[in-house]
């Protein structure tokens, strides 16, 4: 099951905050996608979050964009940003990407973001967004959600 970044507002408001705010902190983040043969790739990317969808541009002819259009599974880890202190926790995005090559939601992207032309734009669909953050020096916490499940909370010392 997947959804749209708007469906996971929805039902987890608070914790799409969190999650915004994480990647809304540094520009570059890190993505996962899977080679050819299996092996995983990551790479560099900017993300926007815009009319509800979770967007991930890229130049045209990318390895990673040809990785997500042979196999779309991705994983979006957020700049973990300077020294070891993760403010606001370290977010994972993990999910399907699908590109949209023509049509009103690019044509809205491009009004945006103003991206340099060509390139490839892909939209997500979410599989599960986790949050792990340290909580009074003691507790290592990750909160999970997978759509149709309400947030988890783990705990460990």
């Amino acid at each position: 099951m997947t959804v749209d970044w708007a469906a996971f507002v929805a039902v987890e408001p608070e914790f799409a905050r969190l999650a915004e705010d994480r990647f809304g902190a540094f520009t570059h983040h890190v993505l996962a996608t899977l080679r050819k043969d299996g092996s995983p790739r990551t790479t560099g990317i900017e993300v926007r979050f815009l009319g509800g969808e979770l967007w991930l541009g890229m130049m045209p002819g990318s390895l990673k964009a040809l990785d997500l259009r042979r196999d779309p599974r991705f994983c979006l880890q957020a700049n973990p940003g300077e020294g070891t202190g993760m403010g606001g926790g370290d977010v994972r995005i993990a999910g399907r990407a699908v590109e949209v090559t023509d049509g009103e939601a690019r044509a809205a992207y491009v009004k945006e973001v103003e991206p340099p032309q060509p390139f490839h734009l892909f939209r997500t669909e979410l599989t599960e967004v986790v949050r792990t953050y340290v909580e009074d020096d003691t507790y290592l916490v990750a909160q999970v959600w997978r759509p149709g499940e309400p947030v988890r909370t783990l705990k460990r010392t």
